[in-house]
């Protein structure tokens, strides 16, 4: 039953409060943010381009790697923009239309990303395990296809979402205490029942998580194990190389998104600023961090990086 004071269902705008009891700090808060934004699109942008033009980097590991990129690119302009301007122009004020499509690409980019890295271990489980049937199985079409798959996936889970929030009544509580907009952020002002949205929110999406999670632990097992039963140790050196950029982007990913996800949930003692920091810093780290892992560890993009923009005359000679 909502309330006799209910006299809006629905907030034409939200405020977004920022980082609660840092709001003095907010401009020096704002400065390694800002760096590391900027840094994520130039290491993103950069990766990218090379792949792009480089037709030897024309392969599912790269490809793969360019959709990681572009995910990374969504889910950190999704926020941080918006984040800077409330920060620096104390300009929280979002729309209620704005704040579910924020909501809606955030979420979406989380879930995509999770497809790609789960596509990206399946390729070097062929690659390892199988590595004859390696051109027949990931062929660019098959690439293609998995691209859709994670778009699709993606959009099936998260777009009920905007229809659980639509359907709440708010009352005139338009103040989020965050720096962005997200499911529970918003469903937590509703003056009403939102036991669904819990639900939901942390059943479903959590669920294809796990799931992906699962499978990528399970070809890592079993790439390890094919690793144990190669002759030679240079092989497994090699291989063991080629899976380590994987690995690590992995690890950035998922344990800061289920430490964030957990102390959200559970962790009742942990200060509220404390939650929100951490939530924006996980928007911020695998999207600075993952182009440097692997311009760093792959040796290929290393060199390709090189050629292009350290030594362009030579590439344009070689052309």
């Amino acid at each position: 039953m909502l309330p006799f004071n209910c006299t809006s269902l629905r907030p034409s705008t939200f405020i977004l409060a920022g980082i609660p009891g840092m709001e003095k700090s907010h401009i020096w808060i704002s400065i390694p943010f800002c760096s590391m934004y900027l840094a994520a699109l130039l290491g993103n942008g950069i990766l990218l381009f090379v792949i792009r033009t480089e037709r030897s980097l024309h392969q599912p590991m790269y490809l793969f790697l360019s959709m990681l990129a572009i995910s990374d690119l969504v889910l950190s302009t999704t926020t941080v923009p918006k984040m800077l301007a409330l920060f620096w122009f104390r300009a929280g004020e979002i729309s209620f239309g704005a704040c579910l499509t924020q909501m809606f690409f955030l979420h979406f980019s989380f879930s995509a990303e999770s497809v790609v890295l789960l596509a990206m271990a399946f390729d070097r489980f062929v690659a390892i395990c199988y590595p004859l049937r390696y051109a027949a199985v990931l062929t660019h079409s098959t690439v293609l296809k998995t691209g859709l798959v994670a778009l699709l996936r993606s959009f099936s889970i998260i777009f009920p979402c905007i229809f659980l929030l639509k359907r709440l009544p708010f009352c005139g509580h338009n103040v989020i205490p965050h720096t962005y907009c997200e499911h529970m952020g918003i469903a937590r002002l509703a003056q009403a029942d939102i036991s669904i949205n819990v639900l939901y929110g942390l059943a479903v999406p959590f669920a294809a998580i796990v799931v992906d999670v699962v499978l990528i632990t399970v070809s890592y097992v079993l790439i390890l194990l094919a690793l144990f039963r190669l002759p030679s140790r240079t092989a497994r050196h090699k291989a063991f190389n080629t899976c380590g950029s994987h690995v690590c982007v992995i690890l950035l990913f998922y344990i800061p998104a289920f430490f964030t996800v957990l102390t959200h949930r559970f962790g009742r003692g942990i200060p509220h600023h404390i939650h929100i920091l951490l939530a924006n810093l996980y928007v911020l780290f695998p999207p600075l961090l993952n182009p440097v892992v692997y311009g760093v560890r792959t040796q290929q993009i290393k060199e390709k990086v090189v050629k292009v923009f350290i030594c362009p005359k030579s590439h344009l000679l070689q052309e």
